[in-house]
Formats: C-alpha cells, sequence, structure tokens
C-alpha cells in the first residue's frame, strides 16, 4: 500500500477527551473516528488490525469444533420475556418498537436467541454437544461511554453458546474453552490471567473473566505470583484452578489461600469472559431434547464471549511507548513499513519502488511510505502506527547499497543488504 494513496488521517496534537493511551493513539493514528458520544466509524488501518483480531479468534473457536453463525443484531422482546430478562438487563439494553407496535431491542448478547435456534433444530441426545459462536456488532447504552473502544457503547464481539447433555460434559465444553482462550490471547502477544469473577446479568454459577494487566485497567485483580512464571504448557484449566487469582469482587482478603508475599495485585483490563449457567435459559424457553432411553433431557448451556474491537485498546495499553504504538507481529496491519528517505531523487525512487514491488510478489504487507515529506515527518507517522518492521531508503542505500533496517519494538538499526534482510525473515 502507498502511503501517498492511502487514507490514513493522522493527527499531530491529541484530541482533548482522549484520556488513556488506547484512545489517544488510536485517534492521533487514524484508526478510528468519533461518529457520536461511545461509537466509532473503524477506519482502513483500524479496519485491518480489528480483522486480524477476529481472524485469530475465529481460528482458535474453529480449531476445537465450534461452529460459527450470525445472528441479528435487532430482537424480539418477545424471546427476552420468554427468559425472564427484558425486565431485568437494566437502560444498557436498547429497546425501540417496530412500525407495527412491536417491542424490539438491540441485542447486548445473544442467549435468548441461539436457544431459540437450538429448539427449532435440535430434537435429540445424538445431535449434542454443539457449540456455536458468532463475530458481530452489539449495542449497550453505557451512560458514561469512555476510553475510546475500551468502553464504547457499540463494539465488535464474539459470543458462542455451548449446549451439552449433563454436567460433566458442560465443564469438559467450559474447560476446553478456557484453554482456547489463553491460546487466542497468545497467539496476540498478550497473557491474559483468567480470574474467578460473577456472572452479572448472563447468570450462572461459574464464571472467569480474562484480564491483561495494564495501569489503565478498570478493575483491580489478585493474583499468585507464581502467573509471572508459567510456561505455554502449565497454561492448562486444571493447572490454573491450583492457583488464586480474582477479582476485586471475588476476593476477600481474609480468606485468600495466597501468602501475603506471593500476593500481587495490579489493575486489569477485561477481554473475555465465559460462563457456565446450567438450564438457565434451556428450562425457561423449553428446550429439550429425547434421551437414549426416550427421556427428556433439558440441555445444560454456557456462554463465552471475547471483546474483539476492545482488545484493540487492551492491545495497545500494553504495547506503546512515548513514540507511539508498537504493534505484535501477528496483529500489527502491516508487515513492513517502508521508508523513502530521499523521495525526489531519482535513484532513490527507482530503488524503493523496486523493493516495494520485491516485498509486495514475496508476500509481505507493506506500507510505503512514497510521499513528498521530510524524513523526520516519516519516521515519526512510522513510529506512530507502530509497524514491526521498518526499512529505510537513505544515503546509505545510495553511497554503500545497503538499506537500514530498524525493529519498531527495540529499536535496533542494522544496515544490511534486502537480500540479507529477506533470508533473514525466511529463516524464522
Amino acid at each position: 500500500m502507498r502511503l501517498s494513496h492511502y487514507f490514513l488521517p493522522t493527527l499531530k496534537e491529541t484530541p482533548a477527551e482522549a484520556q488513556i493511551a488506547s484512545h489517544r493513539l488510536m485517534l492521533r493514528s487514524g484508526m478510528i473516528n468519533q461518529t457520536t458520544a461511545g461509537i466509532y466509524s473503524w477506519l482502513p488501518l483500524g479496519l485491518r488490525v480489528l480483522q486480524k483480531i477476529e481472524k485469530i479468534v475465529a481460528e482458535e473457536q474453529d480449531r476445537i469444533g465450534c461452529h460459527r453463525v450470525l445472528m441479528p443484531t435487532l430482537q424480539p422482546a418477545s424471546l427476552w420475556k420468554e427468559s425472564g430478562r427484558y425486565d431485568d438487563y437494566g437502560k444498557e439494553m436498547l429497546r425501540i418498537k417496530d412500525r407495527h407496535d412491536r417491542d424490539m431491542l438491540y441485542g447486548p448478547t445473544n442467549e435468548e436467541v441461539i436457544t431459540d435456534i437450538v429448539r427449532q433444530y435440535v430434537k435429540s441426545y445424538r445431535q449434542l454437544p454443539q457449540t456455536l459462536y458468532q463475530i458481530g456488532w452489539k449495542f449497550r447504552d453505557e451512560i458514561r461511554p469512555r476510553f475510546g473502544v475500551m468502553r464504547g457503547r457499540e463494539f465488535f464481539m464474539k459470543d458462542g453458546y455451548s449446549f451439552d447433555l449433563d454436567y460433566p460434559g458442560a465443564k469438559e465444553t467450559y474447560k476446553k474453552i478456557f484453554e482456547s482462550y489463553l491460546v487466542t490471547f497468545r497467539r496476540m502477544g498478550l497473557t491474559a490471567i483468567p480470574v474467578q469473577a460473577d456472572s452479572g446479568a448472563i447468570g450462572g454459577d461459574l464464571s472467569h473473566e480474562f484480564q491483561i494487566v495494564a495501569p489503565t485497567g478498570e478493575s483491580t485483580i489478585y493474583y499468585d505470583a507464581a502467573y509471572d512464571s508459567l510456561k505455554p504448557e502449565e497454561m492448562t484449566f486444571d493447572h490454573l484452578q491450583t492457583l488464586y487469582a480474582a477479582a476485586d469482587e471475588k476476593h476477600d482478603a481474609d480468606k485468600c489461600p495466597v501468602p501475603e508475599d506471593r500476593l500481587k495485585s495490579a489493575r486489569g483490563i477485561e477481554v473475555g469472559h465465559i460462563f457456565y449457567f446450567g438450564t438457565k435459559y434451556s428450562k425457561a424457553m423449553n428446550l429439550s431434547v429425547v434421551g437414549a432411553d426416550g427421556e427428556s433431557i433439558i440441555p445444560e448451556m454456557g456462554s463465552y464471549g471475547i471483546g474483539v474491537s476492545r482488545l484493540v485498546g487492551a492491545i495497545i495499553e500494553a504495547n506503546h511507548d512515548d513514540n507511539g504504538i508498537v504493534w505484535p507481529d501477528a496483529v500489527a496491519p502491516f508487515q513492513v513499513g517502508l521508508i523513502n528517505a530521499k523521495s525526489g531523487d531519482a535513484r532513490a525512487d527507482e530503488i524503493a519502488n523496486n523493493l516495494y514491488q520485491i516485498l509486495t510478489k514475496q508476500g509481505f504487507e507493506v506500507l510505503y511510505d512514497d510521499r513528498d515529506e521530510r524524513p523526520g515527518v516519516k519516521f515519526s507517522n512510522m513510529d506512530l502506527i507502530g509497524i514491526p518492521g521498518q526499512i529505510i531508503v537513505g544515503n546509505k542505500t545510495l553511497e554503500h547499497g545497503v538499506v537500514e533496517i530498524k525493529n519498531r519494538r527495540t529499536g535496533e538499526r542494522n544496515d544490511m543488504s534486502i537480500e540479507t534482510w529477506l533470508n533473514k525473515v525466511a529463516s524464522k
């Protein structure tokens, strides 16, 4: 992508309403534009990141046998009245009437809709277990939307729903998704701490929040210091149940099993939340299947959420410096930032254009700053948007035939031929 033709409205000044790093940097780097309070348009750079996160989430759900669906954003209130939640949910739910004066709502979650789908088509025990998920837009009318995409009113979310024949099966599904979430976040360069949590309006008696430690987190979490040195193979449900981690509302200092010298506290950003709630919805909405002996079985259910758009902000909160965003490779909008520091020099233009063609043909996602701008402006822009690897065509290229390679995360700079760099990348 040539930056001279790309829609990237970066800002030099920080907007006054932006209070935390991710909000400031998403606005300054041209990732989002505020349409109204708590509601944002995703611009090309931000959308690329959002889609990469969505892809990772979907891949890990598919890997464990979940099936993707897409449910409507508008739902009939009648389903929520069936479950008993319509009057309980609160003002966060946007309630409306259609032209026929029927009560409708903009879905903040989809337990009712998915239960209705399953009760129409699943009739036998042979059709279970099933786990269905979607990734789509939701709306909750936050009283004070703030912090950009971290607490907006409209948000992009993965929500999954499991249906099992009995509690042991439901528990196994819960464990499988619990572990898949740890892999999902690890692929994004994040270490998530699963903490015991309240189920809130969803309901249920087994619940974990997945928290990313960051100074701007909205809640306090308490956890065993052993979390800081866990190996990937230790990140299993059974092992983590032996370690203490709890959100503020679940933490009791008098009953905490962790010695004071090993107990850590930190601010956390919630990026995922999973619940087991048994037959809360299936029973209320008359979902049952015929068992092997002809008996009626009410399926056990759970729900599993990941804040996809919130993750964009959380990743930035955990990966930024004074110059801008520092994207983990897996979610970076582009892999390589190519900078022509000698724009207007015929030879430098030719070399940079050729490099762009080579890199593109090699399959790299390249953002090529070919603008007629001062080098300092190009360098600061590339640091602001956080492209992991930068290739600089400048005086050293013209004099010695080498380009400068900059690692955005470490700041390390090396001079090398483009062939050497390509071989180095190919060997990783």
